[in-house]
């Protein structure tokens, strides 16, 4: 037997290869899929059978595009219509050479949830390893508030029987193989841990040291956001995606270029470093580094309007594509030939944020005149205080919020680094917000400093 696991970066998305015997099964497949093809070739195996755990919502699945390229049968859970596959039920098994797989059906981070568990009938008729999607992962268990506020109790009471009914009498020895890992949207405090156990999740887990009454509490009251891009994912995941074929070939574009698109509605996308983006860049344009692409082109592009990339050397691109295809983003371009480099040679007009340092803050503190604004995830705000009379808007909501936020006031937007600062201070220029500054090292700094933190009153 083989297993593979392959990481799609940013979205700490997990998805697996499993084969046998000249045969292979794919769990949960990323849509630019050439990787499960050579994997496959490379151990002289034909994909049969392609198995998604769940209606996905942070990430186009890429079933339809690896069957296209295989022939293989894709299976899903059957408490939902596809518009594609099979559906599959508790207690339906498939071979895969020497491999069997039976599905488990889980419901509760979604109502068709599947687990497959993975038996070596070559070596042993226990269960080996057990595919979990997003019902159980390592320190964590999925979020249970997709079906909104009124359903959230009772699908967090379905995922606590899956998890103890279904999952965890497999065994303690057996290895769990989750659909994510640490970063990932889809739980809050997925552990980093590259392999785990249903022994050691069930002596470490915080979730399953709780009984169901407490586990369901904790379920309801957890903080979750919700990316308008899931909308999309949920859409292009029942009824599946266009297909790809391959990645698009991103267009060179020169000033002249970028500038009629850029009046034409076109999406700037700047991935520089915030001290980069600072300094200068397109007017208009948005901030958004390169590992934080993933996290927050959901939240602020469309999926109409062309996207034009800009960096400093254009490295990279290729791989940047792919962060995009991933999410839906067909809608993307070309990116700025030359780099940001050619767009100040060339004389064309730039704009700048204000970069703050702490020791500036902390000195111009109190300032009836500044506006701070606190643009990090809340439970970081819960956790590691925040600066005096901040006001805080999560950067994914900012764009709905602008009229919380004064016009004729220096505005100072912080994060935990710096980072989000910047994608918030940019979102407040291309609003035309006149006075906008990103304070560089954010929170981090501001605790290092040494300087005073408040916390949220219970």
């Amino acid at each position: 037997m083989i297993l593979e696991k392959i990481v799609s970066a940013g979205l700490a998305h997990n998805s697996y290869i499993v084969i046998s015997g000249g045969s292979a099964a794919v769990i949960d497949p990323r849509r630019d899929c050439s990787i499960y093809l050579s994997i496959a070739g490379s151990h002289d195996a034909r994909i049969t059978h392609i198995f998604e755990t769940h209606r996905n919502e942070d990430y186009v699945i890429g079933s339809a595009e690896l069957a296209a390229r295989c022939g293989a049968e894709i299976f899903h859970g059957s408490r939902m219509d596809f518009s594609y596959g099979n559906p599959v039920h508790e207690g339906d098994r498939f071979e895969a050479g020497d491999l069997d797989l039976l599905v488990l059906e889980t419901p509760g981070h979604t109502m068709e949830s599947i687990s497959i568990v993975v038996t070596d009938r070559a070596v042993s008729s226990t269960p080996y390893l057990v595919f979990t999607g997003d019902a159980l992962f390592a320190g964590d268990a999925g979020r249970t508030d997709l079906y909104g506020p009124e359903k959230r109790a009772e699908v967090s009471g379905l995922l606590h029987e899956s998890l103890y009914t279904r999952i965890l009498p497999l065994g303690d020895g057996v290895i769990v193989c989750p659909a994510h890992g640490a970063g990932s949207v889809c739980g809050s405090e997925i552990s980093d841990h590259e392999y785990t156990t249903i022994g050691y999740e069930k002596k470490t887990n915080p979730l399953l040291q709780m009984g169901r009454d407490a586990f369901i509490s904790h379920k309801v009251h957890e903080h979750h956001y919700v990316p308008p891009y899931f909308r999309k994912m949920e859409e292009l995941n029942q009824n599946g995606a266009p297909l790809i074929c391959r990645l698009p070939d991103l267009k060179a574009l020169g000033n002249g270029e970028v500038k009629e698109f850029a009046g034409k509605g076109a999406q700037i996308v700047d991935i520089r470093s915030p001290t980069s983006f600072g300094g200068g860049h397109i007017p208009g344009s948005v901030s958004i580094w390169r590992d934080g692409l993933s996290a927050f082109i959901g939240w602020i592009l469309t999926y109409d309007d062309p996207i034009i990339l800009v960096d400093d050397f254009n490295l990279g691109l290729d791989e940047i594509s792919r962060f995009f295809i991933r999410m839906g983003y067909d809608n993307i371009h070309g990116y700025l030939s030359g780099g940001f480099p050619a767009w100040f040679r060339g004389a064309e007009e730039s704009a700048s944020l204000d970069l703050w340092t702490v020791p500036k803050l902390e000195e111009t503190l109190p300032d009836d005149s500044l506006f701070l604004l606190d643009v990090r995830d809340i439970n970081n705000r819960r956790k590691f205080g925040h600066i005096r009379d901040s006001v805080h808007i999560y950067v994914g909501e900012l764009p709905e919020r602008m009229d919380d936020v004064p016009r004729d006031r220096q505005v100072v937007v912080y994060c935990d680094a710096g980072y989000k600062g910047s994608l918030g201070a940019s979102l407040l220029k291309k609003a035309g917000y006149g006075q906008v500054g990103n304070l560089l090292g954010g929170m981090g700094a501001w605790i290092r400093a040494g300087y005073p933190v408040e916390k949220i009153r219970a």
